[in-house]
């Protein structure tokens, strides 16, 4: 990674730029390799890749602004780290992970869980920013039948490829037959609730918290017990010195943020409750 300014992306688990961002910018154009040293100055330019098609997390808002509570603390964070320069670019979901390995970007926000998998080729940061419990959610006028993996077998089930929900019903699948007809979600998360609601899918999985942010009308429900749960936390490049320090600084401002109250407050404005423990 090469000394930059830089503004951050969320994740955002979902595309477009914004210039300006808070302590950082934001580009639509891709980053040939990541950190770069801003001319005449002592601060490195961070490429935070994000998405914009998660409601709450990353999203462009009514005024086009790129925002959302990753995008939020990415900025908070950028305030206190004045070695850094924070610049989000915004990508779908689906390609951030390959971005960050191309030296596209220099990590990702956008409500990333750590798993096994994910561990082996990323590195992630140490303090978490959220905490989530991963459901089955369908229909509300769902009857009670489905509460368990099992209950899904032969029904298409909706979710986001490499997304934490996509793991699950994967590692299910190879494990009981491709029982479960998986379907990856192509359009913005909340194209989750016309799909269930219209019976093309029967269900998704989702963190407890996205449901009223997907589905503000209620139209879906959660049901049986949580499949996993997990920290959220940022990725980086791993075995690369530069990225580990930038993870190590990230923690610090990580810490701050949860002392003085802001990160507990940035979870109650953007996710209506404080899921920052």
């Amino acid at each position: 990674m090469k000394p930059s300014s830089l503004g951050a992306v969320i994740v955002i688990l979902l595309a477009g730029v914004i210039a300006g961002c808070g302590g950082g910018s934001q580009s639509n154009g891709v980053q040939k390799e990541g950190q770069v040293q801003a001319a005449g100055e002592n601060r490195t330019k961070i490429i935070v890749g994000t998405g914009t098609s998660f409601p709450r997390i990353c999203f462009i808002d009514e005024n086009g602004k790129l925002t959302g509570y990753d995008v939020e603390l990415v900025r908070e964070i950028d305030k206190r780290l004045p070695e850094y320069e924070f610049e989000f670019q915004t990508q779908e979901f689906a390609n951030l992970l390959l971005s960050l390995e191309t030296r596209k970007i220099d990590f990702v926000a956008h409500e990333m869980e750590k798993n096994p998998e994910r561990t082996e080729k990323y590195l992630f940061n140490k303090e978490p920013y959220a905490h989530w419990r991963n459901r089955i959610i369908v229909a509300k006028d769902h009857d009670d039948s489905i509460q368990t993996l099992d209950d899904l077998k032969g029904k298409k089930v909706l979710t986001g490829a490499t997304s934490a929900a996509a793991q699950i019903l994967e590692i299910y699948n190879k494990e009981n037959g491709n029982a479960i007809d998986i379907v990856y979600q192509n359009g913005a998360a909340n194209d989750t609730v016309s799909q269930i609601t219209t019976g093309r899918v029967e269900a998704t999985i989702g963190a407890d918290f996205t449901l009223p942010l997907i589905d503000p009308e209620g139209k879906l429900k959660t049901t049986g017990e949580p499949l996993s749960e997990g920290d959220i936390l940022f990725v980086f490049r791993k075995n690369d010195p530069e990225s580990q320090k930038l993870s190590d600084a990230i923690d610090k401002a990580i810490r701050e943020l949860k002392s003085d109250g802001t990160l507990s407050k940035l979870s109650r404005e953007w996710l209506g409750d404080d899921f920052s423990q």
